[in-house]
This record gives C-alpha cells, sequence and structure tokens, in this order.
C-alpha cells in the first residue's frame, strides 16, 4: 500500500492562497491582541457591537471579521459573527484551552527572524538565527515558550501521566528531561501521591517550573536539577522517563546520545516515554507534523519532525525492549513507550562475570 500524501491540486488559487498566508497570521494576531475573540459568542453579535467592544474601527472591523469568517476562525450568519463551542474553547481567553499566548512565542519578533532568509538558510545548511538558535545554554526564549505554551500541554500532560502510571497507586520514581513548564512530570505527581519527580532544564526555566509545582501542591515531592540535559544526572532506577518534545531539536547521534543515557538511568522494566509530533512514513503529513520540521530548520541546527520509524530505529539501537505507538486524541503529538527489558540486566552481568573469570586465568 502506498503512503504517498495526496497534496492539494495545485492551481493560480493555490499559490497566492498559499504566498499570501501572511495575512492569516496577521488577522488571527490581530484578533487575539483586539479581544475579539473573547466579543464575539454563541449567540452572535453584529460588526457594530464588536468594533464598539473593541474600540476599533467599524470599516476595519468588517473586513477582519469577514476575512477571519473565511479562513475559519469565525462563523456569521445573518450579519451576525459567533463562535463556536470548539472555536471558544480555544480562542476564548477565560478557558482552560486556551491557545492564544501561544502567539507571544510562535510569532515574537525572535523566531519570526528566523525565516526572513530562508533560502540563506537552505544554501548554508546552518541556523536563521545569529546567537546559534534555541538550543543555545539558557536561551531566554525558554521561559517565554514555558509560560505561554502550558496552557496546550495541559490536557497532553493529563494524558501522559495515564499512560504513565495506570495504577497511580505504588511508589514511583519519575524524570521530566527538558521539563519546561514541568506540566508532564507534575501531572503524574498530582495523580500519584507516591510519585517523587525530578524535573530536568535550565535555570532560568526552573522558576516556572517551581511556581507550577507549587501552585500543584506537590513541591514537596519535586527535585529540580538545573543545566544541560545532556550533562545532567539523570540518576538511577528510575521508573519512568519522559521526554517530551525534546528529540525533534537534535539529529539522530543526539537523539542516540539522550536515549543511551535515558537507558542507563532506568531500572530494568522502567520506561522512556517520548513525547512527539510524528510525521508519517512520506514525511509529508499529516500537515501539522511535517510543518513542524520548518519550524526546527530555521531555529535548529539539526532539528526535525520524524518518523515512528525513525524513533523506533533510534530507541531499538540504544538498547529498549519493547517499543509502541500510542495516540493520545485531541493532542496532535503521540507517545511512544520504550521499556528496558529486564533481561538485559542479567545478560550484562553474564558479560561482567565472564570478563572477571578471564581476568582470573591471565
Amino acid at each position: 500500500m502506498s503512503d504517498r500524501h495526496q497534496s492539494p491540486e495545485f492551481t493560480p488559487d493555490f499559490f497566492f492562497t498559499t504566498v499570501n498566508s501572511y495575512y492569516r497570521t496577521a488577522a488571527v494576531k490581530a484578533g487575539i491582541q483586539l479581544g475579539l475573540f473573547d466579543v464575539v459568542d454563541g449567540e452572535g453579535k453584529s460588526i457594530a457591537e464588536i468594533a464598539q467592544a473593541c474600540h476599533a474601527s467599524t470599516r476595519a472591523m468588517r473586513i477582519l471579521c469577514r476575512f477571519l469568517a473565511s479562513i475559519g476562525f469565525l462563523k456569521t450568519s445573518n450579519d451576525l459573527f459567533f463562535m463556536t463551542r470548539e472555536m471558544a474553547l480555544y480562542l476564548g481567553r477565560k478557558s482552560p484551552g486556551y491557545l492564544g499566548d501561544s502567539i507571544d512565542f510562535l510569532l515574537s519578533p525572535y523566531i519570526v527572524d528566523a525565516f526572513r532568509d530562508l533560502a540563506s538558510v537552505v544554501r548554508t545548511g546552518k541556523v536563521g538565527l545569529s546567537d546559534g538558535g534555541i538550543t543555545s545554554p539558557n536561551h531566554p526564549q525558554w521561559v517565554e515558550f514555558a509560560r505561554v505554551m502550558a496552557p496546550s500541554m495541559a490536557l497532553p500532560a493529563l494524558l501522559v501521566a495515564e499512560l504513565a502510571d495506570g495504577e497511580a497507586s505504588q511508589p514511583l520514581k519519575v524524570v521530566d528531561v527538558a521539563a519546561g513548564h514541568g506540566l508532564f512530570g507534575l501531572a503524574i505527581a498530582q495523580r500519584n501521591p507516591n510519585a517523587t519527580v525530578t524535573l530536568i532544564d535550565w535555570g532560568n526555566v526552573l522558576q516556572l517550573a517551581r511556581d507550577n509545582a507549587a501552585n500543584a501542591h506537590v513541591l514537596d515531592r519535586v527535585e529540580f536539577r538545573a543545566g544541560d540535559a545532556f550533562d545532567v544526572d539523570f540518576g538511577r532506577d528510575q521508573d519512568v522517563i519522559i521526554l517530551a518534545n525534546f528529540l525533534h531539536h537534535f539529529d539522530e547521534a543526539a537523539c542516540d546520545k539522550i536515549l543511551k543515557k535515558a537507558h542507563a538511568a532506568l531500572r530494568d522494566g522502567g520506561r522512556v516515554l517520548t513525547v512527539e509530533f510524528i510525521v508519517n512514513e512520506d514525511r509529508t503529513s499529516p500537515t501539522i507534523a511535517a510543518e513542524f520540521s520548518m519550524m526546527m530548520l530555521g531555529t535548529t541546527l539539526g532539528g526535525e519532525a520524524w518518523a515512528y520509524s525513525d524513533l523506533e530505529r533510534m530507541l531499538r539501537r540504544t538498547g529498549y525492549g519493547e517499543v509502541k505507538l500510542q495516540a493520545i486524541p485531541p493532542a496532535m503529538e503521540q507517545v511512544i513507550l520504550a521499556t528496558k527489558a529486564p533481561a538485559q540486566r542479567a545478560q550484562r552481568q553474564i558479560g561482567e562475570l565472564s570478563n572477571v573469570r578471564q581476568t582470573v586465568r591471565l
């Protein structure tokens, strides 16, 4: 069976819609900044009502609302504009699923600048940022990322916590690598009163994670380790290690290094949970995952969105036994669960014993 991705039909309309996509970005950003999505409700508002509430020009608001309706960010009927329940879930500022704050990171001048000369990035293979990209030590962008992206990660964190610790009753040692806001590790601590969690990230980011741990009332069961994930000690005999939205920042060699390090830190039977945007084997779908590679091209030296076969190969190569893919709808990310096989400890001990016998014979 072919996994060939069916792209949209290529027409002049498709060309101009794509080239002018920055209109969409600007319109959604303006709607968020004006508070438009907080004014419009399920009952519907007229242009005059929306313009007055947003302190905006009636003509300009009319054009903006019609455009937002044309791209699916509003609905319109009988000259009224309204939002569906799904729209309100993600666009309403008071909703727990609110995504609007993410533009502070995604559309920040720093990130946008990475794509101003993409042709040069492609020619040279170098990151489109003068400071070496977002993987450089103690990068300030990660503080903003952790702050504004936390709401969008709240639900995935709960779903991952269920996969990591279904019973939520036994003592559990957890490490959350490049934890950022810390929500993935903290969700496990909240579910299981017997879980202890280590959050690893740059020191400037961990302060936000510390605040989140305090707000979750689990601060007494959380340890904070500051530094580079490739250098900081993961500990030993860990039950669960979480790599959430991390591996896509690096090439395969670096991914292998972090996976080997996680493997060494796990107890036999322990698991690493990798949370990622995973592309299909054609590497061009689904759209959100395939497009994510472009973000990595502009902002990292070696990162990209990986397919399941890529990640499985890395995990097998670095010593993991059982490896399986798990969707966590409605989250966009997927989870790969990989187990450190119990037999590996015995094999290691046999090898060590053999070395001792050879030494004695010599």
